[in-house]
């Protein structure tokens, strides 16, 4: 993102139009590193949002609503003491740095003074500051005494601009005529490197416009002026950054203000869903570990066991010969009455115990195998069961494209005891999320978020509506409602596509069972998502088919 001075300075000539003569009304710090600060301007009402997130900073007008905390922190408190009802005076920058300046003309009853809250728009290094006099009254972000920083920034410090980097200030027309003078090898890369305030994007767009002439003219003319056309790039859906000028394909938007908070807003809900969603996998995958485990366990216990029919026909085969064994033998070997080529079997004797009470043993032990083995059975079905209905979870994890995507699986691994239910605020009843929904050719196709919408869209569905799964693979449930009407070839292979997009077939071409939702069956007690179905036939989901 290219918050680099020349932004910023056309940023702070954007808010100065607006806030100039504004009086702040009301401060909120909703995040550690964020304020808001809402602004009556003589026209209406607006939120100023100051950020100093080292991957979100920045200074604009936001509509987002964001839920504040209840107990405030420390930084707005001191800023809810010192600038509530101030009247703003200016918004600028100060001098070519990415720092923006509020200046605010504060009174009480008792003083009144000028104070100045700077926004540092510097990356990892963004802060918020309030000064007075040229004395930091408080920061977002202080350093200590002893870190040997360059900086001090604590409250009662003497607030200093940061230590200039050694490039030209574009601000001196003399210095920027010298400079241009020896240009080598790229020209953007030279600028960048050469000149203070400016992004790589930005000295590649002085670059590339321009024609010839003073390049120092150019660069002045190019920083200084005040034209302005805001722009967001986007690729695949996803923001790839803003921009004060226009650029080739880029979404153009009124104001510089509405781009950032554009930008700013699809970024944070990108990292809020796959935030979300490692959470969600991470938990997944933990169940998953400890239903392997367990399913190594019983393993383990099953080779331990997986002699017990040897030991039986040990312990008959010493029955059947007592008569020819005497107590204090170590082994013996007898012929095996089973063994059609009548081989012999080899046999350890406990030389303290007579031959009766050894084949009592021999069968002692078979009969423990045999219990241990029978009930190992179930407890490997369960386990399968369960790490079956773990692997059905990721498919809706992996292909989550939104927070209500997310929020439906967040919904079934809480009730399925893998996360922890977060307590409602009071008064406060979470919305049901909806199914995925689609029109096409008159035709309201549905596909389930989660196994527990899985479910209940099959409840909810009429006897003759078409039901679709991928088969011998995890996927949503899809449901083409009919309300009578036979179901177009069209309509099947697009709902067939849904169902192969929201699959574990990672997106390649899947085979895709449909049937009327009357021959679909929910065996009692069976885990969430799962059904039984008959009298189906089979098409071919191609995934790219649902993304027209």
């Amino acid at each position: 993102m290219p918050q680099d001075a020349f932004t910023l300075r056309l940023n702070a000539l954007e808010l100065n139009k607006t806030l100039a003569g504004g009086r702040i009304n009301r401060i909120n710090q909703p995040a550690r590193e964020e304020v808001s600060i809402v602004i009556y301007t003589g026209k209406g009402t607006v939120k100023l949002l100051l950020s100093a997130n080292a991957s979100d900073c920045g200074a604009y007008f936001s509509e987002e609503e964001r839920e504040n905390p209840a107990v405030a922190p420390n930084f707005c408190m001191l800023l809810r003491k010192y600038v509530q009802g101030a009247q703003i005076v200016r918004v600028a920058t100060a001098g070519f740095e990415r720092i923006l300046a509020f200046t605010l003309h504060c009174t009480s009853d008792f003083s009144e003074c000028e104070r100045i809250l700077y926004a540092e728009i510097m990356g990892k290094y963004s802060n918020l500051l309030l000064t007075e006099k040229g004395v930091i009254l408080g920061a977002l972000k202080t350093t200590s005494a002893d870190e040997h920083c360059k900086r001090l920034i604590l409250p009662g410090a003497k607030y200093t601009l940061p230590e200039p980097q050694d490039k030209v200030n574009p601000a001196d027309f003399a210095a920027l005529c010298a400079l241009c003078e020896h240009v080598q090898g790229d020209t953007a890369h030279f600028l960048f490197m050469h000149v203070a305030g400016l992004a790589p994007c930005t000295a590649e767009e002085i670059a590339r416009t321009h024609r010839g002439g003073s390049l120092a003219q150019h660069i002045y003319d190019y920083i200084f002026s005040d034209e302005i056309s805001p722009c967001v790039a986007e690729k695949d859906g996803n923001v790839i950054d803003f921009f004060a000028r226009s650029h080739a394909g880029a979404r153009p938007f009124a104001t510089l203000s509405e781009a950032q908070a554009y930008y700013y807003a699809k970024k944070r809900a990108k990292s809020a869903l796959e935030g979300t969603r490692r959470k969600l996998l991470a938990a997944v995958t933990q169940a998953k570990k400890k239903q392997e485990k367990r399913l190594a366990q019983i393993a383990e216990k099953q080779r331990a066991c997986a002699d017990a029919e040897q030991v039986r026909l040990k312990g008959e085969l010493l029955t059947a010969n007592l008569y020819a064994l005497t107590r204090g033998m170590t082994e013996c070997e007898l012929v095996n009455y089973y063994d059609e080529n009548g081989g012999k079997v080899r046999i350890a004797l406990d030389a303290r115990l007579t031959p009766a009470q050894n084949a009592q043993a021999y069968y002692k032990r078979y009969q423990k195998q045999k219990r241990t083995l029978e009930a190992l059975a179930p407890q490997q079905e369960e386990a399968n069961r369960e790490l079956a209905y773990l692997e059905s979870l990721v498919p809706f994890l992996s292909t989550a494209q939104n927070a209500d995507d997310l929020r439906a699986a967040e919904e079934e691994l809480t009730a399925a005891g893998l996360l922890r239910a977060q307590p409602e605020r009071r008064g406060k009843k979470r919305a049901e999320v909806p199914f995925r929904t689609w029109e096409k050719e008159g035709f309201t196709i549905y596909a389930g978020r989660s196994n527990l919408q899985n479910d209940a869209l099959v409840r909810r569905s009429a006897p003759d509506d078409v039901w679709l799964h991928a088969r011998n693979l995890h996927s949503a449930h899809v449901v083409i409602r009919t309300q009578g009407r036979s179901v177009p070839e069209r309509v099947l292979a697009f709902a067939a596509g849904v169902c192969a997009k929201y699959s574990a077939g990672r997106g390649d071409k899947v085979p895709v069972d449909c049937c009327p939702v009357r021959n679909v069956k929910k065996p009692k007690g069976s885990k969430a998502g799962f059904v039984t179905y008959t009298d189906f036939k089979t098409l071919l989901g191609d995934p790219a088919i649902a993304e027209e």
